[in-house]
């Protein structure tokens, strides 16, 4: 199973606003310069993250797109979910008609299983945690020169 690039590209874009969270809000154009990402696409995910009201846009001359909660109470799995939809392994995981032996399958209980875990640590891990790690990362790259 692989996350498509649009959730990757969602997770790096919300990251960004996360790590300016309280400071201002932040242009399409710097998001991209700073992530390579093309302005262009990440267009394309602000619209779905907007609907689902995770982020916020700000008009005028200071304008761009600020995060509409706290990067504490958004979770990586609420952007997969508005970004990818449903990211089980299988299709019977969800939709058990899809398949006439998915009431006594003895491997949909191992897709299952699979689908929860991945669903749990999506969901366990907040854009601030991801900040967080990203700023403890950042110290310990840091070179003192005397």
């Amino acid at each position: 199973m692989k996350l498509s690039t649009r959730s990757r590209y969602g997770v790096r874009l919300m990251f960004e606003l996360a790590l300016n969270y309280g400071k201002g809000s932040l242009l399409l154009k710097d998001i991209a310069k700073r992530q390579d990402i093309s302005e262009k696409y990440l267009s394309k995910l602000i619209i779905p993250l907007k609907g689902a009201g995770l982020v916020n846009s700000i008009r005028g001359a200071h304008g761009g797109y600020v995060l509409a909660q706290d990067p504490n109470k958004i979770s990586i799995k609420e952007i997969v979910d508005v970004l990818e939809g449903d990211i089980s392994p299988v299709e019977c995981v969800k939709n058990k008609s899809i398949c006439d032996r998915s009431l006594d399958c003895p491997i949909r209980d191992v897709w299952c299983k699979l689908d929860r875990q991945i669903s749990n640590t999506l969901e366990s891990i907040s854009l601030q945690d991801i900040v967080k790690d990203y700023q403890n990362k950042e110290e310990k790259t840091m070179v003192y020169y005397i």
